[in-house]
This record gives C-alpha cells, structure tokens and sequence, in this order.
C-alpha cells in the first residue's frame, strides 16, 4: 500500500472512529470485569443462597459455557442481521440478566442470570473486534485500537476482583451484579449514536445442523474440560470431551463443504492467522492462570482480603495497559513478527520469575508487571487474525479470536490449575486430613498450614516454569510462521 492510498483510507474512515473506541473499549470492560468478580461475591452468595457444591459449579461455569456455545451462530446472526445490532441487543442482554438478580432467590435462578449474561457476552465480545475492523480503514489506526482493546481485556480481568471487593466492602453480594445495569444502559445509548451499522457482504448460512454441532460441540469440550481439571479424568468426562472433538470436527467437514459456511474455516489456511491464534491462546493462557492461583495465594497463603488482593494483582493489568499502546509503533520500526515474538518472550521471562524469585509480594509484584509487559503484543495478535481475514470473513475471524480466548482461559486455569494441586499434594506430608490435601483453602486454620502455604508455593513455582516454557515454544512458533517481510500494512486487508 503506498502513503497515497494510507492517507486516502484514513481520510475515508469514521471521523468518531475514537469515540466509538472508547465506546467498545468501555463495555467490553464491563463484560470481561463480570467473568472475574464472581470469584469475589461467590463466598457471600453461597452462605445467602445455601448454595451447595454443585449448584456452585454451575453459578461458576454458566456464563462460560453459555458464551462458548453461542459464539459462532451469534457472529454468524450479527454479520447477517447487523454488528451494531447485535452489540446493543448483547447490552440490553447484559443489563436484563444484571438487573434481574434482584428477584433470584436459588441456585437455578443464579444459574440461569449466569447464562443469559453469557449470552449477552457472546453478543458482544466478537462485535466489537468486527466493528473495530470496520470503524477503523487505516491499518496503523486499526492496530492501536486492537492494541487498546486487548489492554482493555487485560485490565478488566484484573479489575474485576478490586470493583468487586470494593462493592462487596459495603453492600451485598447483588451489587456485583447491579453495578452493570447503569453501565449497560449509558452504552447502549452511546453505541446507537456513534456507531454505524456493519454488515458482511456474504453472510454465511445459518443451519440448524450446524448451530447444534458448533454449539454442542464447543459447550460440550469447555464442560468436558473443566471437570478433568476438577475431578480429574473419569469415563463420563472423557466420553464428554470425545464428543465434543467429533462434533467440531463434523462442523469444520461441513463448513469446508459450504460455499457459505456458518464459520468460514478456510480462514486457519493463512499462516498469520494461525500465529495469532497461538499468540492469543499463550497469552490468555497465562493472564488467567497467574490471576487463578495468584490470587489464592494472596488470599490463602499471605491472608490478605479480597479487595487487597485484586489491588495487588493490579500490576498484571498495568503492564499490559502502560506497553500495549506502544507494540503497533514499535512493530512498525522493526517487523510484526519481531514484536509479537518478542511480547511473549517477555511473557515467558514473567512466568520464569514467578518460579526463581522469593514468595513475597514485592518480588512477585515485579514478575506480575512483566507477565503484564508480555501480554501487551496481543492486541497485535488480534491485528494479525482480523487483518488476516477479508470483509466477508470478518465475523469468522472475530468468532476465533474470541473462541481461542476462552479455551485459553480453560486451558489456564483448568490444565495449569489442576499441575499446581498435583505438586501441591506431591509437596504435603503425609497425615493431613482430606481438605487439607484438596486445597491450600482446607489448611487454614490448621496444624497443617505452614506445610501447606509451603507446598502452594512450590506449586506456584513449578507454574509459573511450565507457563515460561510452553510460552516460548508458543514464540518461536508465532516466528516460524509471521513471514519476516509482513508489515503491519500488509498484515491488513
């Protein structure tokens, strides 16, 4: 692309293009804060609503399987029907399950406001990417707005936890969940005033076959995949997840068989592509294991309140927030490929140091800032899978990143997760009581705890050496696949 035509692009763009950024980047602030202040209200629902283990499990797992299921068939109903549309019916959705947790007064209730905030966030999360792609023509400009909106993703995962301290500090547990309503409905009023409506110039078809295998197959494989994390593998379990896989394989047979397919497929044929999906699936691989076992240890371990354990995992966010910004810039000066390696190099040196420096909050507050430094290329990864796709592919595209998000956070907090209770019962003696041995949370106030504290804290170690060495195999497959001539103006269609 030569300057003429950049400046002709930039010309041509949406002169509120920065205001309905803020617009985009603010709800989805408000949607990825939700996944994470659950785990703040949940101690005070449970005692409130008598919740027991199970109905636990479900308030827990609700929002994401709801949100992983519906992704494709709602990108593929927003590139029919309309992007802008379909964001504003996922705030509308968002606000009516926030405000309706004022009449939920059981488990099955919760569970299903739980849903239907997933469903409001399948509707937004993949709208905003493709709203981006289309608000913005110049593809420098485009990259800064990704590069924000991932920065933004990061700090809302690490903001959730302090909102929901904060709230729960001084007023109950609905809180958590009324603060969206007033948010949503300011975003709903914005969104319909600066943003214009986007469609895909070929939709794909929308068959029922498909929804029930995309969605069956994707909820049943994010199920299947928690409870081996949980309960380790069991023959339900595993049968589960071999349905799931044979479901998304029958899927991407028929996709590649349609001339319109629900989820255009063929996109994964594109190299860059692919090394922004393994970008994006490192990278919210890690953010959510450091925030899932960090913030146990904050709390668990060291004994901080909840509020002062989302402060002090505000470093993760932090880093991300301040360095995102500038990876567009700095990938301009030197290559993509370069600087999207680079960012999960720095990722991996995060995670190292999570298992070489000493268990206290200082030294741990450092390794947190460069885990945040490291995820801060994402948003460049995100350019890299929008810039991949054509117009019509858009939605396809925004569908994958937002899929690869979520099963990199199952991958996370699941597979990671469930390493660290395997080396933390490896590290304990032997004698402890049952809950001791689940959990670090069982030997509180115990004989036991100091054995404990010190096996979670080895656990945490040995998470953060596996994290640092799976994501610089992660790197080194993100270079051998970004072409080391793409620019970020190539990188766009």
């Amino acid at each position: 692309m030569t300057d003429l035509q950049a400046r002709d692009r930039a010309t041509a763009a949406d002169p509120r293009r920065w205001w309905a950024l803020v617009v985009l980047a603010a709800s989805l602030l408000v949607v990825v804060m939700d996944m994470t202040i659950l785990n703040v209200a949940l101690p005070e629902m449970v005692v409130d609503l008598e919740l027991g283990s199970v109905s636990q499990l479900w308030v827990v797992d609700a929002y994401a399987l709801a949100l992983a299921g519906l992704l494709v068939p709602v990108t593929a109903l927003g590139d029919r029907w309309g992007r802008k549309r379909m964001l504003i019916a996922g705030y509308a959705a968002f606000a009516a399950g926030s405000l309706a947790i004022l009449w939920a007064d059981s488990a099955t209730a919760v569970v299903a406001i739980r849903a239907l905030l997933g469903v409001g966030g399948a509707m937004v999360m993949p709208s905003t990417l493709s709203l981006i792609r289309s608000v913005f023509a110049d593809p420098r400009e485009r990259t800064l707005a990704l590069s924000i909106w991932g920065a933004t993703a990061a700090l809302g995962s690490a903001v959730g936890p302090v909102v929901g301290g904060a709230l729960l500090e001084r007023f109950s547990w609905h809180a958590a969940f009324l603060v969206n309503v007033p948010l949503m409905v300011v975003a709903i009023g914005a969104a319909a005033w600066l943003l214009r409506e986007n469609r895909s110039p070929r939709p794909g078809r929308i068959d029922a076959m498909g929804v029930v295998l995309s969605a069956g197959g994707l909820t049943a494989f994010v199920y299947a995949a928690k409870q081996l994390g949980k309960h380790g593998p069991t023959l339900p379990t595993v049968v589960l997840l071999l349905v799931g896989v044979a479901a998304l394989v029958a899927f991407t047979r028929t996709a590649l068989a349609s001339e319109r397919p629900m989820l255009d497929v063929r996109v994964f044929a594109k190299p860059v592509l692919r090394a922004g999906v393994v970008a994006a699936l490192a990278s919210s691989a890690a953010m959510a294991a450091v925030l899932f076992v960090g913030s146990q240890w904050l709390q668990l371990v060291q004994g901080w309140a909840p509020l002062e354990a989302g402060l002090a995992l505000l470093p993760l966010a932090l880093g991300a927030l301040v360095a995102s910004p500038f990876a567009p810039a700095l990938a301009s000066r030197t290559s993509p490929r370069t600087v999207l390696s680079g960012g999960l190099l720095v990722l991996a040196a995060g995670l190292a140091l999570l298992a070489v420096v000493p268990a206290t909050y200082p030294w741990m507050a450092l390794a947190f800032t460069v885990v945040g430094l490291g995820t801060s290329a994402l948003g460049l990864g995100s350019a890299l899978i929008m810039g991949a796709a054509t117009d019509d592919q858009a939605g396809s595209a925004a569908a994958v990143e937002e899929i690869t998000y979520e099963l990199g956070a199952v991958v996370g907090i699941t597979f990671l997760g469930s390493l660290v209770g395997a080396v933390y019962r490896a590290g304990l003696p032997n004698g402890p009581a049952p809950a001791v041995r689940e959990s670090v949370a069982g030997a509180v106030g115990t004989a036991w705890f100091a054995e404990a504290a010190d096996a979670f804290v080895t656990a945490f170690a040995v998470l953060g050496a596996v994290g640092a060495l799976l994501t610089a195999v992660a790197a080194y497959v993100v270079w051998r696949l970004v072409p080391a001539d793409l620019t970020i103006d190539d990188a766009q269609h």
